[in-house]
């Protein structure tokens, strides 16, 4: 019986379908998550790992365990297979869930008590959250990693011999989870009658006995090596970073279609079939070391690639003076027509400015790449663990207001609210350093990068783990969280109680402590104020100091050890968790209510002005701390906007000016304010509706009930 061949958009087509009822039946396995899309299949039969460990107690730490662990997890772990994609390969488990990650009897007492104190999300045991360089594996594969590791355990011989054979065995066991899916794809082949299909199984095996051992020699073979990488990475703690691959595949595609073995069409289906197989951060476009735009034809079909499929992705463009305004208009143009959030924009420029500031040289610093929700990292040599230390402003504001309050030897006064903020803040900043010091030297000892140090620049050369500062740069990024809510609580006790004498400091602290409880005239008396990001208004006055003192407190001297910070403002999705460690804050939020969202000013009616595009856009232009680090601007408009005469031109406006103003990333989202609110009401009817959330895009239906409410409200307070 003779098949009809699928178009490789069919193929798709069934593709995401797939992805949408794996995505559907993992929310009902594992629930909501408030985090990125990840490509791990649910898996419905039974799965036992146990882990071998010689330690007396039973954990799982350590280069020894955790290499000789994850080979077993890999070679145990059972093969995806799908005989309508390009690549081979799934995964179904994270290996990180059955790693202790740290010894339970070494635990940080003496930092917990003001850590809690002043909610330090303090990144201690935290992994990844740096980039490799791809560029690494493609051109030795995993046998001329192999290789690399024994010369080097032969050149170190007094070295630490159990880390080179944890990452020996993390490549073998790679390998062999590669040699699983073939021999599992080889059997499929033979039971397939569609002859189209049986094909695609055959050449799978073919790619893939190459790639155990050899480096990708074409297009489709460098898609499938970087899937491979990637997974074992996403398996082994969550790592999902490609990088630049519009730059690293291009020599790839090039050689591929002036053969003749390679149309566009093709090239945009294994690209697809690479994000399908798990959506990973890529960086498009930008700059090579002099400034100069690195556009190439790759760029607009990465672009494509995630159009074709229409699912959740963090593909972002570099925008820079001299890019190819093609590709911005396209990108933009993109935005309206899928609604997915997709792509988001970033100024390298204005990143490498501020990161050579820390004695960086601007041709290096410009060679950083997207890796994550808000960072940028040099593939290979630089260890950043951002976006995971983060310091609650709120939560220091309360402590310093209550504080001052509590002090019946002087008058209450801004002035004086303020010397006591900044002490806090200053101490907040001294147990976070210390903190970063103990992740430091403790980490490597548990829980290593042993995936991401085969593709850096030291862990292999040295013999030490990238956590334990065997790369060139180690530049560790703080954030700052609840900027709005501190500089309108600022703005609002400057206005209502110093000013206009409306409520006195006595009546302030009783409404903060009942929660506003009977006190809602009080409430919105001190929320409808001249909030942050209005124009020029005195939150945005209290937004620029707390943002520039922030940024002194963190660049005036490294950690104790010795560790270069670079200071961010930025709060993911721990805006919700943030909030409910805080008290009742003077700028109208009640105890227990998330903080105000990374460094966006608060939207809503009652701030004292409409919060517009244009204005938010220069709000937080403003407040960024200028070192490399970024401060995120969240962008949602209305869908309508595309029909405005030059729709597309005005917001392509909005984020060149934003760039032009010093911004360094835009998450955008382009939306219909009437879907969101039928999704919010009822998310099981738009199981694929996606939104960017914050640095990462997700599915509506997926996320939490709390966090589908904050972005809710986000979107359809905006005047835009």
């Amino acid at each position: 019986m003779r098949h009809k061949n699928y178009s490789f958009q069919e193929r798709l087509d069934i593709l995401r379908k797939t992805k949408l009822q794996h995505t559907k039946l993992k929310s009902i396995q594992q629930g909501a998550k408030d985090m990125d899309d990840w490509g791990q299949i649910p898996y419905e039969g039974g799965f036992i790992f146990v882990p071998e460990t010689d330690h007396p107690k039973g954990y799982v730490i350590g280069s020894k365990l955790c290499g000789k662990n994850f080979r077993l997890f890999l070679e145990k772990s059972p093969t995806y297979i799908s005989k309508l994609s390009s690549l081979l390969g799934g995964y179904y488990f994270i290996f990180a869930s059955y790693v202790t990650k740290w010894d339970p009897e070494n635990y940080w007492v003496h930092l917990a008590q003001e850590q809690k104190k002043y909610n330090i999300l303090s990144g201690i045991t935290a992994s990844h959250h740096f980039g490799m360089d791809l560029k690494l594996g493609l051109e030795l594969g995993f046998g001329g990693i192999l290789d690399k590791i024994k010369y080097y355990r032969e050149k170190n011989s007094s070295g630490d011999i159990d880390f080179y054979d944890a990452l020996e065995n993390v490549v073998i066991g790679i390998q062999n989870w590669i040699k699983n899916h073939i021999k599992d794809a080889k059997e499929a082949a033979k039971k397939e009658n569609h002859l189209q299909l049986k094909n695609n199984l055959e050449e799978m095996v073919e790619i893939n006995t190459k790639l155990i051992t050899n480096p990708p020699e074409t297009f489709r073979e460098v898609c499938q090596w970087a899937a491979w990488y990637q997974m074992a990475a996403r398996v082994y703690n969550g790592s999902g970073a490609l990088g630049n691959i519009d730059q690293l595949f291009y020599p790839y595609y090039k050689k591929d279609k002036e053969r003749g073995y390679l149309t566009d069409e093709e090239a945009i289906f294994h690209l697809a079939c690479l994000n399908i197989t798990d959506p990973q951060y890529i960086h498009i476009g930008g700059i090579d070391e002099k400034g100069k735009d690195i556009t190439n034809e790759l760029s607009f079909l990465i672009l494509e690639a995630v159009h074709s499929i229409k699912i959740a992705a963090n593909i972002a463009v570099d925008v820079h003076d001299n890019m190819d305004k093609k590709l911005l208009y396209k990108s933009v143009e993109l935005l309206f027509k899928d609604k997915l959030g997709i792509p988001r924009f970033f100024s390298i420029e204005n990143m490498a400015e501020g990161f050579a500031k820390n004695g960086i040289p601007i041709e290096t610093a410009r060679k950083r790449i997207q890796v994550g929700c808000h960072w940028f990292s040099l593939p290979g040599s630089e260890y950043c663990v951002s976006d995971v230390i983060k310091i609650n402003f709120a939560k220091v504001f309360d402590v310093a207001f209550h504080e001052m309050m509590e002090d019946f030897s002087i008058k209450p006064t801004i002035n004086g609210l303020w010397n006591y903020f900044e002490k806090h803040l200053k101490k907040a900043v001294e147990v976070t350093a210390q903190g970063i010091d103990l992740h430091m030297e403790y980490f490597h000892k548990y829980f290593p990068e042993l995936v991401l140090d085969i593709l850096c620049y030291g862990p292999i050369e040295k013999g030490v783990d990238a956590t334990h500062g065997s790369l060139k740069y180690n530049t560790i990024g703080v954030d700052g969280a609840g900027l709005a809510t501190v500089a309108d609580s600022f703005a609002a006790i400057e206005l209502r109680v110093e000013k206009e004498k409306r409520i006195t400091w006595k009546e302030l602290l009783k409404c903060i402590d009942v929660n506003f409880t009977g006190e809602e005239k009080i409430r919105l008396m001190l929320q409808n104020i001249a909030c942050y990001g209005r124009g020029e208004t005195r939150g945005d006055y209290w937004a620029k100091r707390l943002s520039e003192t922030f940024t002194k407190m963190i660049k005036e001297k490294t950690t104790p050890a010795g560790w270069t910070m670079i200071p961010g403002l930025f709060s993911w999705a721990s805006t919700i968790e943030m909030g409910k460690e805080t008290g009742a804050t003077p700028n109208g939020r009640r105890a227990g209510e998330p903080i105000s969202f990374g460094a966006n000013p608060d939207p809503g009616v009652f701030k004292g002005g409409s919060l517009t595009p244009t204005s938010l856009a220069i709000a937080v232009a403003k407040v960024q701390p200028g070192y490399g680090n970024t401060a995120p601007l969240q962008l949602d408009v209305d869908s309508g906007l595309i029909y405005d005469e030059n729709g597309i031109e005005k917001l392509e406006a909005i984020i060149t000016g934003h760039f032009k103003l010093g911004g360094t990333l835009i998450n955008a989202n382009v939306l219909d304010k009437e879907k969101i609110y039928e999704a919010y009401k009822n998310p099981s009817k738009y199981p694929d509706l996606i939104v960017r959330v914050t640095g990462f895009s997700a599915y509506f239906a997926s996320l939490s009930d709390e966090f589908r409410k904050l972005v809710y409200e986000r979107i359809v307070s905006l005047s835009c």
